[in-house]
């Protein structure tokens, strides 16, 4: 039996689209094959009817679709769903999932399947990959990366998964999920109605007592310090950590953060290095932070108290991790960081003299640390080739003050101040590369009055899979910056030979054996054969006019610019 069915009244397809409407879900990022035509048919259908869909987006490549939606997310705080073609997509689409597991992303994963009928139904097996494409557990390739998967199998459950799928996703702690659809099953006819968005269960809140227990520590502690990654959320994160810290002195570390936990500028600021905080402190919280030391490099006292808080502080999923615990609190951050600043209020006033004292001092090391920033700065200005610190510096003087930036490794927030919480965002711990281009295109989509700057260096922007994301960015009008740190190779593949082996015979013989990227392309031609602006800087003293020049084809123009930078790092 072949594809053309005709037209059934309503679809399972229909019921999937419509159902993700109803769960809040703005967009369809769709990298798709043969196992897309009910789909297809049923976005058709409603935008014929005028029934509220999500926005199907074409993307043709699945690294790129799933980090859209990611972006989406982090501008939006709404899920968002990718489809994919059958296992193949599947595997193409499990890099960046696993950045969004790692990062607590709930994106709607769905993928094909190929049909279960061999004949006779609509949508059943009529081409030849529908045989070589099935395999005994689709889901096992990916399972260990998402909180939920499931196959459909019934028509009329297509809305109860859909709903159930977003409800888990939403659950304390966030994640992705995965949902499988044989194509003959979402062609079959439906009648179940829709199910409605159901209540998303409130993420868990700091008990009291462990919120007592954490404010006699911080009481009886000279040398506190809070270690963060991913606490900076939401502007509201933001601000009660900056007046919680502000108040009562507590200095903050961000440890390769993912956000912006507390403005750049804040005198409780004590930048991004652990040392020598790490070993000097006398109590440490550590807030939402999956890597907060490298046991390797730093170690607490053993006097030193540790308190971990976080929506899942013992990272769960995390199968070895074995940080000293004193005490650990279950809750979001802003949660736990206004109860605590409630329960300091009772103890304590923020002039207390040990408390003005510890301020003082905490504000002295802020504002020395940033005269040695600006002076790193003014040195390196004037240095080639190229430093990462200066393409940072000249970066946060291009770019408009509304900006966002999405990073994947290599720009220096000391020399890129940033203040908001949707200001910044790095990519996921877990290091899928490709995720920086696409997330902020997903960012520009959801938001098209922001500026997009996406941060890249010259590996991260191969595996973004750029003639996808260029052509995405003219086809859907998302005109970002684009900005490759270009060190022509894999530094971390180099760096971390250099470092285990510094006098091996790799340093001696071939220093970026596996890792050079030389010759690299001329990436500035990439983004011109998509109606972008391409422009390649080797001199520091030409780096600021080529940033205003690409800033402006954006802002200005309308169009996507990117700026190869020639650097050393």
């Amino acid at each position: 039996m072949g594809d053309s069915v005709g037209t059934v009244s309503r679809t399972s397809a229909d019921l999937l689209v419509e159902s993700l409407a109803v769960q809040g879900v703005s967009y369809f990022f769709g990298c798709g094959g043969s196992d897309f035509a009910p789909i297809v048919e049923a976005f058709a259908k409603a935008s014929a009817a005028g029934t509220p869909s999500p926005k199907p987006v074409l993307v043709p490549h699945e690294t790129p679709a799933v980090a859209m939606a990611h972006g989406v997310y982090l501008m939006t705080g709404e899920p968002q769903s990718v489809m994919v073609h059958v296992n193949v997509g599947t595997a193409n689409a499990i890099n960046v999932v696993i950045n969004a597991y790692r990062d607590n992303v709930p994106v709607i994963l769905m993928a094909g399947r190929t049909p279960i009928s061999e004949s006779g139904k609509p949508g059943t097996r009529n081409g030849f990959i529908h045989w070589p494409q099935e395999m005994f557990d689709q889901g096992g390739m990916i399972r260990e990366n998402v909180k939920w998967d499931y196959e459909l199998r019934l028509p009329d459950q297509t809305s109860d998964a859909v709903s159930r799928a977003t409800e888990i996703a939403m659950s304390s702690p966030k994640g992705p999920i995965y949902l499988t659809l044989p194509r003959d099953v979402i062609a079959a006819p439906a009648t179940a109605p829709i199910t409605p968005r159901r209540a998303t269960p409130a993420p868990p809140y700091p008990n009291p007592d462990a919120i007592a227990q954490l404010a006699e520590l911080i009481l009886t502690a000279e040398r506190p310090l809070i270690i963060t990654a991913n606490a900076g959320r939401s502007q509201q994160a933001v601000d009660a950590i900056s007046s919680l810290c502000l108040d009562y002195a507590l200095p903050v570390v961000s440890h390769f953060p993912r956000t912006i936990a507390i403005p750049s500028d804040h005198p409780m600021n004590l930048g991004y290095s652990l040392d020598p905080h790490v070993e000097a402190a006398d109590l440490i919280i550590v807030l939402e932070c999956d890597v907060p030391w490298m046991p390797e490099n730093q170690k607490p006292t053993d006097t030193c108290k540790i308190v971990h808080i976080g929506e899942d502080p013992a990272f769960a999923t995390y199968p070895m991790r074995s940080y000293r615990s004193d005490l650990s609190i279950t809750a979001t951050a802003i949660d736990a960081v206004n109860a605590l600043e409630r329960a300091l209020r009772k103890r304590v006033k923020p002039d207390d003299q040990k408390i003005l004292t510890r301020r003082n001092a905490v504000s002295l090391k802020s504002k020395k640390l940033r005269v040695g920033w600006r002076e790193l700065e003014d040195q390196v200005s004037r240095s080639d080739p190229i430093k990462p610190e200066w393409i940072s510096r000249c970066i946060a003087d291009a770019i408009p003050d509304n900006a966002t930036i999405f990073d994947e490794y290599p720009l220096r927030l000391e020399h890129c101040p940033r203040e908001r919480a949707d200001s910044y965002f790095l990519h996921s711990s877990a290091g899928g590369l490709g995720w920086g281009l696409g997330a902020a295109l997903g960012a520009k989509l959801a938001c098209p009055d922001k500026f997009i700057v996406a941060t890249l260096g010259d590996g991260s922007y191969i595996f973004a899979n750029p003639t996808a994301c260029h052509w995405i960015s003219a086809a859907h009008e998302l005109p970002v910056l684009i900005v490759v740190f270009n060190n022509q190779c894999f530094g971390a593949v180099r760096n971390s030979t250099l470092g285990m082996y510094a006098h091996g015979e790799a340093s001696r013989i071939d220093p970026e054996m596996l890792s050079g990227l030389k010759p690299a392309p001329e990436f500035e031609k990439l983004v011109a054969a998509n109606g972008g602006y391409g422009e390649r800087v080797e001199l520091s003293a030409d780096l600021p006019a080529a940033l205003k020049r690409a800033v402006h084809m954006v802002e200005r123009e309308g169009r996507q610019a990117l700026v190869n930078v020639i650097c050393d790092y």
